[in-house]
């Protein structure tokens, strides 16, 4: 490819996107799961324009997103994944990027100021959207988790405290690496019964307390020999990650471990080139978020009493791990 249309198709991608984003929100391809069907009848049942609903629908096969037989329109095998109905759908997380699109539109603003100034915090929005969000972080993590803990030694520990855990999917896959394992999530109110109901769905009600907190400023559940961060020191700036280390580490029992598993930059910043981009998701989506280096978390987590910080596991996006102590 000729170096100009090189960087013009790479520029041109979001276009692909948001028609994808836009289909999604219209739950066009959970309609099509149910019956392939055509856009004379999608556009009674959905209630839109049916000339831009024919173009939408037509640019989606012209992607490969979606077949076009007679008229007719079929999922492909990608589009399936985005049916809600689909046990492995993405399709909460795909809602969650169309949320997180008109922040990244300001990110020259952002650039220019250091922030966007009518940020509203994910907590702060309403119900389906936090909803999108934690359903987004669970497919995201779904596999890692289940690899994570499989890496990882957990034999010797008695109670984990999973700060921030969502819908419980690292609860979970902790709790089924070892048997012998309980579990406190500790997360925000609203949030919680989303984790009632997936770990209810997992058969785990009996080993996993349900504690409702603000980790950024609620005390910290004790009585816990092992503490877990699942994505949650990207969305805090330093010195919110000093303090919750800090407390963190005073609830822990002597000789507990605490757990970060982010993305784990290296010193330049620039790899994992993920956690590079991740960066500025931080930099539109929050106040003072941002990702790590090893050198930065090691320095934040001792200053907060931990010792012995090294990396648990060497991954190649958020799937980094590193692991610190409490003396006992």
């Amino acid at each position: 490819m000729h170096p100009p249309d090189a960087i013009l198709e790479r520029t041109r991608q979001f276009m692909t996107s948001r028609i994808i984003l836009t289909a999604a929100q219209l739950d066009i391809f959970t309609l099509l799961e149910k019956q392939p069907d055509s856009a004379n009848s999608l556009f009674l049942q959905l209630g839109v324009d049916p000339r831009a609903l024919t173009r939408l629908l037509d640019a989606l096969v012209a992607a490969e997103i979606l077949d076009k037989k007679k008229g007719i329109y079929h999922n492909t095998g990608q589009s399936t994944l985005l049916s809600a109905n689909h046990p492995e759908t993405v399709r909460p997380m795909v809602l969650h990027m169309a949320e997180i699109w008109d922040t990244w539109s300001h990110l020259t603003e952002v650039v220019k100021k250091g922030e966007k100034p009518d940020l509203v915090p994910m907590t702060e929005k309403d119900s389906q959207t936090l909803e999108d969000f934690i359903g987004a972080m669970h497919v995201a993590g779904r596999q890692m988790a289940a690899d994570i803990a499989a890496d990882l030694d957990l034999s010797g520990y008695k109670k984990l405290l999973d700060i921030g855990g969502a819908s419980g999917t690292y609860t979970i896959a902790f709790l089924n690496k070892a048997p012998g394992l309980s579990a406190i999530v500790f997360d925000l109110p609203r949030v919680l019964p989303m984790a009632e109901s997936r770990i209810a769905e997992n058969q785990m009600a009996d080993r996993v307390e349900l504690r409702a907190g603000d980790y950024n400023t609620d005390e910290m559940p004790a009585d816990c020999d092992l503490a877990l961060l699942s994505a949650i020191i990207h969305q805090n700036s330093p010195e919110q990650n000093r303090s919750l280390y800090t407390r963190i580490c005073q609830a822990l029992e002597p000789g507990g471990t605490i757990l970060i598993r982010d993305h784990i930059m290296d010193e330049d910043r620039t790899k994992p080139p993920g956690g590079a981009i991740f960066a500025i998701n931080m930099l539109v989506n929050t106040r003072g978020g941002d990702t790590y280096t090893f050198s930065e978390v090691k320095s934040d987590l001792e200053q907060a009493g931990f010792t012995d910080v090294a990396m648990a596991r060497e991954g190649k996006s958020m799937d980094c791990v590193v692991m610190a102590v409490k003396p006992s």
